[in-house]
């Protein structure tokens, strides 16, 4: 049996997406950008994923400028933003617990004279509200604070960290690294205050390399690709019309029955939850004192005590069990979360986390899978630990 528990790294895309990316790549294969036919029904699948992102948020659909991804509308959204607003102050507010495609466009702002404030957060993950309002000040341009964490599934409040916002400065730009939450929550940026919001496509069963950033209309954010001015100069560039028409087709997918794939996440996740803390020496991680509906439906990090992650990462691969042991997009480099030590995880645990994820195809079979052979493996692994 195999059971991949890696969903808050990728996701399998629906066979729909697979189909309709097919069909682009087979038939409607023309440049968007040509005024022939070939070119029309290319763009037709350019306006109708607009309009299903649109629809999904309650915005316009000229609010939405496509992507490569997370990481490209992250740094479009802080560099962009942060540089189109200097002149009325270069000072940014973000978390300790913040993704590397929003850290380090902000480490590189900090080198472009721009002061970076990074809020603390508590056990479970949350940031701190009241050093927020103290760390508003005159000079603040822009607060980007992560609607779901992707390492340990804290949720943020965003409708009152908006208000806070909107309270001191309603012309403070308010981003929001949605891409762990997007079609697991329903987001509705207008009435959180939001004025820009990134999304991942692989992160809801859809194609790699594509995303989007949702601009509010007359925010003022610059381009960092020039070229050919589509998407209205905003992100000049041959569209990716098979990944883009795969992204329209998982959009529409994972708000179906919406309620009810959420509900039985949630189902999954308790299952998990309870059973993994009845082992010896595991810990289930930012569930201090709070319902795990309180949490994303999908995301679990647990500490093994006198084990490495990594030694037990690739054991649980030998089984066919898939996890991750932080950020995927940080496995090249890998250090010491700083999500973990930023929410007081015992020292002695740091590098023994390792983050299980679900998706919506995800099956309590796979889950009692996993958790067999990790019963089987932590004692083994700790003798061989100890000698």
């Amino acid at each position: 049996m195999e059971a991949y528990l890696d969903n808050a790294a990728t996701t399998r895309p629906f066979k729909e997406v697979w189909d309709i990316m097919k069909k682009t790549m087979e038939e409607d294969y023309g440049n968007p950008s040509s005024l022939h036919k070939k070119g029309m029904e290319a763009e037709n699948y350019l306006r109708n994923t607009r309009t299903v992102i649109a629809e999904s948020l309650k915005v316009k659909e000229k609010e939405i400028v496509i992507t490569s991804g997370g990481t490209e509308s992250n740094n479009m959204a802080l560099i962009g933003g942060a540089f189109a607003n200097q002149r009325s102050g270069k000072h940014i507010i973000t978390t300790r617990i913040e993704h590397a495609s929003v850290y380090n466009p902000l480490l590189f702002l900090e080198k472009q004279g721009f002061r970076i404030t990074f809020l603390p957060v508590d056990n479970n993950g949350h940031v701190d509200l009241e050093e927020l309002k103290n760390a508003l000040c005159e000079e603040t341009i822009l607060v980007s604070i992560m609607h779901v964490n992707n390492e340990m599934g804290a949720v943020e409040d965003l409708q009152t960290i908006g208000e806070i916002i909107r309270a001191y400065n309603p012309e403070i730009l308010f981003h929001v690294d949605a891409i762990q939450s997007f079609g697991k929550f329903k987001i509705y940026p207008k009435q959180l205050g939001v004025h820009m919001l990134s999304v991942s496509g692989h992160k809801i069963h859809g194609p790699k390399g594509v995303g989007f950033l949702y601009i509010q209309d007359k925010t003022k954010v610059l381009p960092l690709i020039h070229g050919g001015g589509q998407q209205k100069g905003m992100r000049s560039g041959t569209e990716n019309v098979p990944g883009i028409a795969g992204l329209g087709k998982a959009v529409e997918l994972i708000y179906e029955n919406h309620a009810d794939k959420i509900a039985n996440m949630y189902c999954l996740k308790e299952y998990f939850v309870e059973e993994i803390s009845r082992i010896e020496g595991v810990k289930v991680n930012g569930l201090a004192g709070i319902d795990v509906r309180d949490t994303a439906p999908h995301v679990v990090s647990v500490s093994f005590k006198g084990i490495r992650s990594e030694v037990l990462l690739h054991a649980l691969e030998e089984k066919g069990v898939y996890v991750s042991s932080g950020s995927a997009c940080s496995s090249n480099h890998p250090s010491i979360s700083g999500t973990l030590r930023a929410i007081g995880v015992d020292n002695d645990l740091l590098d023994s986390t390792l983050r299980f994820s679900f998706s919506v195809n995800t099956t309590k079979e796979e889950l009692a899978y996993a958790m067999e052979q990790v019963k089987e493996l932590l004692p083994m692994l700790r003798r061989f630990t100890r000698r």
